[in-house]
């Protein structure tokens, strides 16, 4: 049988099998935080009006787990996710859980543990999960920066560690990033500092192949930083463009195109930082806040602009509230009106058109988490544990039933902080102990359509921007990696792979305060776009850049040294730092010191972000090492630095003002934090060392420091088993300096003679 004819033959048949696969709704499922429709409003029907907390099978209330969380659960294809904080002590870490929806049986979890953040472990699992319906995958970002995409049977696909990798900052207050997805990628906004353009702290988003983890773009729309938030983006469709549409750092909504990262137009609403999601009806757009206003003395303000009248990037505004306070819940909109809630318990219903008040109520006295509409009901969560169930009005709301939600333990507070997720006519929340879900015995589960799937290119279409792919790399000395290009038209629609015309190797562009450029990356790349990575340097970064028809387009390469390093900084130029190392630039810099070049941490700035600093400078997947470095610290206006070295994700640090040593894991929470009183003198060169080894599933972890240039002592300093172990993570050097009074430097550090090696076999 020739081919043609197989062909024929089999074509009806390929049809038949492509009709009987599943279609995949985000209406079916509460995959976004804000629900399928991304606006708070969900469509079921014959929902409760009221409910007890007391037993499952009667009055309304289906199941309940005692698990709680601080974020929204998510809800997909017959189960319920979520990120929480699990166990206390030695034990405790971040948890990803899954539960059978209709029972609340839980089917899995996986923990992991904290480390590189300052928050608190009543913050943690505050950013909220996303899910994927077409490929049944659950993405989460945990407070120390790990990203895991999850199939539904809790196996891990992919991951990243966004800190060591990337330079995210988490702040302290807990509120860091959640993902969305959308089409092929999963979508992460950060503030971050890694190398390269990269190198000065911005707000960025990136785009990850949502099966693959791989970076397809990065986009940094906004210059403007004004520290960590946590608005969540929304994906629409405005005038035939798809966009992403967040708060920002800045204090900004920030437009971009979902598909290529192009920033569209932004719009200042905020002196301050936005953490709460934006609603999109038409070619509204509305958000809120609760800092400090750029026009007005007022804090707080609701605002909605038309994305649908842009001129010289920024949306045309169409009104504004200045006597509204909205700084962490998000807002509904449902039938022209835009329901708001503020941090004090109220909530306000407004015109959406003209942002007059039409009612307004006071349910609470707190709300952290955001209000949810359903069956011509609100349903809203107060911190102080109280559930509320809320009728909205023509002219006024009315409250139908209230919960107040109490702890076994009677010196503990239950909170509520997430929002509630409504589904298959179901309504999930949680509080800080437990998961409820509530329901009618006979609900109509009625599927909204999910955002408006993305057009198709016009036929004949041309290129205007360019993507290679992958976007950003990690390689060895010696590594390749083959390199595409991706042409999309005007609005952003794929139109496929290019053939470029020329591939490159440009040198970077100059850092900041400086005229000259760190040289291009060395290595060879062909006219397929291969490249090949040079054997000689242990450490480097650059770009690769391809052209086509005008147009040109980069992907960001660094190669991380592989084990054995040594690090001494005699090869690099004063005023510079190492190729391709995390978290330096504003921070570190190599000068000459008695000398010989060293590595100084700066004492410049007050700002904790840039007084203390990690500095990552291999992959994050490196273990069974040792590290050394020689450490010396200076002492300015009576106080000393703190300073140390890292070792999978573990802290071995000289405290300068407690003069102590200690070993430490998560910072925020005694975890791992060993401490012994150790003196140590400023302007006195020490060697400080630390190995880790995994046994039996347990890490043994010792430190020892001892003054530089003298024997080193037999004994550890220091040492741990860890029964949660770290089993990998990048060496780092760690640094805080103290005694800034601006603009005079405070207490600065200085490391010499950086050193790797793996363990040897047998060593215990």
């Amino acid at each position: 049988m020739d081919r043609c004819t197989l062909m024929k033959r089999l074509l009806p048949l390929v049809i038949v099998a492509w009709a009987c696969l599943p279609q995949f709704s985000q209406g079916d499922n509460w995959i976004h935080w804000r629900g399928p429709t991304q606006n708070g409003v969900a469509a079921d029907k014959n929902l409760p009006s009221k409910w007890s907390p007391a037993k499952p099978g009667a009055n309304n209330l289906i199941w309940k787990a005692p698990f709680g969380c601080r974020s929204t659960p998510l809800v997909m294809n017959g189960r319920v996710y979520i990120i929480n904080d699990a166990d206390e002590g030695i034990n405790e870490q971040e948890r990803v859980m899954c539960f059978d929806a209709e029972t609340g049986k839980v089917r899995w979890e996986y923990r992991f543990n904290v480390f590189f953040t300052d928050i608190v472990s009543s913050r943690v699992g505050w950013a909220s999960l996303a899910g994927d319906p077409e490929t049944g995958n659950v993405y989460a970002q945990g407070v120390q920066g790990l990203f895991f995409c999850f199939d539904k049977d809790g196996k891990i696909l992919w991951s990243h560690s966004l800190t060591e990798e990337y330079g995210r900052i988490s702040g302290y207050g807990g509120r860091v990033n959640s993902p969305i997805v959308d089409g092929d990628l999963v979508i992460m906004g950060m503030v971050n500092a890694s190398w390269g353009d990269q190198a000065r702290g911005g707000n960025r988003f990136v785009a990850f192949d949502k099966r693959t983890g791989v970076p397809v773009w990065w986009s940094q729309p906004s210059e403007l930083i004004r520290g960590t938030y946590s608005s969540i983006p929304v994906v629409v469709n405005i005038k035939g463009v798809r966009l992403l549409i967040t708060g920002s750092s800045g204090g900004e909504i920030l437009a971009l195109k979902v598909s290529t990262g192009e920033p569209v137009w932004k719009y200042v609403v905020s002196a301050k930082s936005i953490n709460i999601s934006p609603v999109v009806a038409g070619t509204r757009v509305f958000i809120g806040h609760g800092e400090e206003n750029v026009d007005t003395t007022e804090p707080g303000s609701v605002v909605c602009v038309d994305a649908g009248n842009i001129k010289d990037g920024k949306p045309e505004l169409v009104w504004k509230r200045d006597d509204i306070t909205v700084k962490y819940a998000s807002p509904i909109y449902h039938d022209g009106q835009l329901i708001v809630c503020d941090e004090n318990g109220r909530l306000f219903c407004l015109n959406a058109n003209t942002g007059e008040t039409i009612w307004k109520f006071k349910f609470g006295n707190a709300s952290f988490g955001s209000p949810v509409m359903a069956d011509g009901k609100i349903y809203v969560g107060e911190v102080n544990g109280r559930f509320h169930i809320l009728q909205p009005g023509a002219r006024r709301c009315e409250e139908l039933d209230a919960k107040f939600l109490r702890s076994k333990d009677p010196d503990v507070a239950v909170e509520i902080s997430g929002s509630p997720a409504i589904a298959n006519g179901r309504i999930y929340f949680a509080t800080s102990e437990e998961i409820f879900c509530i329901g009618t015995p006979s609900p109509a589960k009625i599927a909204p359509p999910g955002p408006p799937l993305p057009d198709r290119a016009e036929p004949n279409a041309k290129a205007a921007h360019l993507l290679v792919y992958p976007a950003d790399v990690v390689l060895e000395p010696g590594q390749r990696v083959q390199f595409k290009v991706r042409g999309y038209d005007a609005t952003g629609h794929l139109l496929g792979e290019i053939k470029p015309e020329s591939w490159s190797l440009p040198a970077p562009p100059p850092p900041m305060g400086s005229t000259t450029s760190p040289p291009p990356l060395r290595g060879e790349i062909t006219a397929e776009g291969e490249l090949t990575i040079a054997k000689a340097l242990p450490g480097q970064f650059g770009t690769v850049q391809a052209n086509a028809g005008g147009l040109s387009a980069k992907a960001r390469v660094r190669v991380a040294p592989t084990l054995p390093i040594v690090q001494d900084f005699k090869s690099i130029p004063e005023g510079r730092w190492p190729g391709g190392w995390i978290n330096s630039q504003g921070k570190y810099v190599v000068v000459e010191k008695d000398g010989a070049k060293v590595y100084k941490k700066l004492a410049k700035d007050s700002n904790p972000l840039l007084a203390r600093a990690y500095t990552y400078f291999s992959k994050p997947t490196l273990t069974d090492y040792t590290i050394q470095a020689e450490v010396m610290g200076e002492s300015k206006n009576q106080e000393m630095p703190d300073m140390g070295i890292v070792n999978c994700r573990y802290t071995l640090v000289l405290d300068g003002n407690k003069q102590r040593l200690r070993l430490l894991c998560w910072e925020a929470l005694p975890r791992v934090d060993k401490s012994i009183a150790w003196e140590w003198k400023p302007n006195v060169w020490h060697t400080m060392k630390l190995t880790v080894t995994i046994q039996n599933d347990k890490a043994q972890i010792r430190g020892k420091v001892w003054p530089r240039g003298q024997m080193e002592p037999e004994a550890w300093s220091i040492e741990f088993e860890d029964p949660k172990p770290n089993h990998e993570g990048s060496p780092a050097l760690y640094g805080y300096g103290t005694g800034i009074l601006e603009p005079q430097e405070g207490a600065a550090i200085f490391y010499a003679n950086v050193k790797v090696t793996p363990n040897e076999k047998g060593i215990r």
